[in-house]
């Protein structure tokens, strides 16, 4: 009965910006705003038993968000996260290098990452020292808001990153995980790089700047994740890019990854570009006609995800580019535009 008792549902919201908008200038209707919003603060369910009934947003963000587009006169925020709502950063840091200590099968996050959801059974209580229990570290990101209820799987709980939100800031801290050994990525190279895949259609050197990180960084643990790490990494990265919003989406019959940069045209009106990326992994002693099958599976999914209404929507009047990546172990050894 409580489910609904923290954040906004939509109603909530669309009250709100109904209000606003009889009484300040607005540049969008009602329905842009949320169509804007849900992917970035919605998606939260607190009790198992009422999920499918309503979905909450983040109360907090809502109302940020609100707060600048009315002050500005109707612009958009340029930032869609407040700082201050970001999880307390030692926090998250422990949950990554406590879940970095897990045989490499039992890697919540990397499976979270790569799966896009997790199933386990939510906790009401375990003391600290039992966090190494799966369900029990599982709990704990539940209760600081990094996964969602997202009904059943097999009997058990099934958990998501709820929002683009959460999502950015889980991806960030990973990336942070590899600051610890001295191993920086150069923020000014990244913001050149990410600008020009935005404004003139440089994908080349971006994706070689990826593949160049995650090979000087890859540890022996994460080699052994192999594809899990190999994906990870790649959407940590694509999703510290400010002008897109990274859509990963699961393949109904292989379970690879489509990543569709999501061009923020709301924000930056003038860009130009957007991707979908089909990442392929193969390992390390797989043979030259293993890595040509994979390429030509990459091949048919991109073709068949960019004909998809949902892309041809979001891309607007950008060039709309298909990237095949393919990787042998931490090399990568295709990057092709179709």
């Amino acid at each position: 009965q409580f489910n609904e008792m923290t954040g906004f549902t939509e109603k909530d919201v669309r009250d709100m910006l109904e209000y606003y908008s009889t009484t300040c200038p607005f540049n969008h209707s009602v329905d842009e705003l949320i169509e804007l919003m849900k992917p970035w603060y919605d998606n939260y369910c607190f009790a198992e038993e009422c999920y499918g009934r309503s979905s909450m947003y983040n109360s907090n963000m809502v109302l940020y968000f609100i707060d600048n587009y009315v002050h500005s006169g109707g612009n958009l925020p340029r930032y869609m996260i407040e700082e201050n709502i970001r999880v307390d950063y030692n926090k998250l840091r422990m949950l990554i290098r406590k879940d970095k200590e897990f045989a490499h099968d039992a890697s919540v996050i990397q499976t979270l990452l790569q799966q896009g959801y997790v199933t386990g059974e939510l906790k009401t209580g375990f003391p600290a020292e039992s966090i190494s229990d799966p369900n029990n570290f599982v709990s704990l990101l539940f209760y600081f808001g990094m996964l969602t209820i997202s009904g059943m799987h097999k009997g058990e709980t099934k958990l998501t990153i709820p929002n683009q939100v959460v999502r950015e800031q889980l991806f960030a801290y990973i990336l942070d995980t590899y600051h610890e050994n001295d191993l920086t990525f150069d923020s000014y190279e990244k913001r050149k790089l990410a600008s020009g895949l935005a404004y003139d259609g440089k994908w080349k050197p971006y994706f070689e700047y990826i593949a160049g990180c995650l090979h000087r960084y890859a540890s022996q643990r994460d080699k052994q994740k192999g594809e899990y790490f190999v994906h990870g990494f790649t959407l940590a990265m694509t999703a510290q890019n400010p002008f897109y919003r990274p859509v990963s989406e699961k393949d109904s019959q292989e379970g690879y990854v489509d990543l569709f940069l999501h061009p923020l045209l709301d924000i930056y009106k003038d860009m130009r570009h957007s991707y979908i990326i089909e990442l392929k992994y193969a390992k390390g002693k797989d043979s030259n006609e293993r890595i040509e099958q994979l390429r030509r599976q990459a091949v048919e999914q991109a073709e068949r995800y960019a004909s998809s209404e949902s892309v041809q929507k979001a891309i607007g009047s950008t060039m709309l580019h298909k990237i095949i990546v393919v990787y042998r172990g931490m090399e990568m050894v295709v990057c092709e535009e179709l």
